[in-house]
């Protein structure tokens, strides 16, 4: 073949578009292959112990409580009542959130625990100095409340990191492209998105609690108040919002404009710390949710496809690389 035939290919293979594995996004891979080593840590730990069913269940009966099924239900109602913004029940975002609640329930419960094991097993493996075996001797009414504040600021350490790291943020924005907040935003998100997370929230529990469990109900009581800021309501908690993630405070992490602020996951205080609380005023309007430029396909986009079609396309999106 000559020059000129060999140029001529080249100009045309470049004219169809780059090779299709230059269409891909290898860290986001990566994040879906460390995601895998770490529940298949957690799932061979517990098929060994012959655990494994057990273990799921104890999961679900935390992240799926009737408490936080009731909260879900009564905020719902009060979102039709009081709204921040008055849309109608069936509302495109509404209808997506609601995928998202189902994918949530099949497999993002069980990943977060197996997450959640896999992580330990890990961590009290090859780091076991992490221990504070002096922890064993203080009172529960100490330890406890004391984990529990240090696994929020794991979790505001890990939703930092989402908004800083590119690959991060690449399944992260799924969460923050919903225009028509509510309380079933809080299960839109990427299984993958979760992963950091969990990494870095046992970190704390495996220091300060290597022998004891922490009591479901108050894994459940956080979660209940993670799900409760992404209401579509005004609520600002008074006083205690200034401790207290509210759906007014977090109203503002997702603004259309900037989520640099109020990244704190249940309390406030490492915003204040690190300088990026911005408390809401009353006074103020409800501002635009969602992201500008629209990286991440929406169901408000008057081209979106199904639900259920647009669920596949939004969680493929962190895979492919994007144009810059």
């Amino acid at each position: 073949m000559s020059v000129s035939q060999l140029q001529a290919r080249a100009q045309v293979t470049g004219a169809a578009g780059p090779a299709w594995w230059r269409r891909l996004s290898p860290a986001s891979f990566a994040i879906a292959a460390l995601t895998g080593l770490v529940v298949w840590v957690a799932v061979a730990n517990l098929v060994s112990q012959g655990r494994l069913a057990a273990v799921l269940a104890a999961g679900r009966a935390e992240l799926a409580a009737p408490l936080l099924v009731a909260l879900v239900v009564a905020t719902g109602i009060c979102e039709r009542l009081w709204p921040a913004e008055r849309r109608p029940v069936l509302a495109r975002g509404h209808v997506q959130d609601i995928c998202y609640l189902g994918l949530h329930a099949v497999v993002v419960i069980p990943l977060m625990t197996l997450l959640s094991v896999g992580a330990a097993a890990l961590i009290g493996g090859h780091a076991r100095w992490i221990e504070l075996r002096a922890t064993q001797h203080w009172p529960g009414w100490l330890v406890v409340p004391l984990t529990i504040v240090a696994m929020d600021a794991a979790n505001w350490l890990a939703h930092y990191a989402d908004h800083r790291l590119g690959p991060l943020w690449r399944f992260h924005a799924l969460h923050h492209s919903q225009e028509e907040l509510s309380v079933l935003t809080s299960f839109r998100a990427h299984p993958l998105m979760h992963t950091t997370g969990f990494l870095l929230a046992t970190v704390p529990v495996v220091a300060l609690m290597p022998t004891r469990p922490i009591a479901p109900v108050l894994i459940t009581s956080y979660v209940c108040i993670g799900t409760l800021q992404h209401a579509n309501l005004r609520w600002s908690f008074g006083p205690l919002g200034r401790v207290v993630v509210s759906p007014a405070y977090h109203r503002l992490h997702h603004a259309r404009e900037s989520q640099a602020v109020n990244l704190g996951v249940v309390l406030t205080i490492w915003d204040v710390l690190a300088g990026r609380a911005v408390f809401p005023a009353w006074s103020a309007a409800p501002g635009r949710t969602g992201l500008a430029g629209r990286p991440v396909p929406v169901e408000q986009d008057g081209a979106a496809g199904p639900a259920m079609l647009l669920l596949a396309e939004q969680l493929i999106e962190p895979f492919q690389a994007r144009r810059s």
